[in-house]
């Protein structure tokens, strides 16, 4: 079996955490906890015939890049970039951030999550935003850690692109 290691990367508060509960544990919690550092999960998939081990490294939020991070980085095989479409400033976080990780571990697989699409009645996005993400020909998924929508989806699709299919 191989095994491939996946960072979460956002701002502070986008669910990067309720992302990783949901999909490993199936739980979600109201209560906010401030990741410090990295938290590291496990959870196998099977992407077709190959069963694969993700090693999630849910990194601390961030508005703005820091050094230490990138030790965090090396090996990474793919990367969830988080945003919270209630909070149209964390896309453009994402965006500097994917410059960053890319500048640091060169080009890998990722997919831009937009979480909190239990809230879409909030959303300060639109699909025309959406739609300039898409254009540079990335993979857009709308999730709900809350609510479960997409994520899923989401983990097996970058498992997917990691293993080239």
């Amino acid at each position: 079996m191989i095994q491939k290691k996946i960072c979460m990367i956002g701002s502070f508060a986008v669910g990067k955490t309720s992302l990783v509960s949901r999909f490993v544990d199936s739980i979600f919690s109201d209560k906010y906890i401030t990741t410090v550092g990295v938290k590291i999960d496990k959870k196998t998939i099977s992407v077709g015939t190959q069963d694969m081990t993700l090693v999630l490294w849910d990194l601390e939020g961030e508005d703005e890049f820091q050094k230490f991070r990138v030790s965090y980085l090396r090996g990474t095989s793919g990367y969830l970039l988080v945003s919270d479409g209630t909070r149209p400033n964390t896309i453009d976080v994402a965006l500097k951030l994917q410059q960053e990780v890319e500048t640091a571990i060169g080009a890998v697989p990722f997919i831009f999550i937009i979480n909190k699409h239990d809230l879409i009645d909030e959303w300060k996005i639109n699909e025309s935003d959406i739609d300039h993400l898409r254009s540079k020909g990335w993979e857009v998924i709308k999730t709900s850690a809350k609510l479960g929508q997409a994520v899923e989806e989401a983990f097996l699709t970058l498992g997917a692109r990691m293993l080239g299919t």
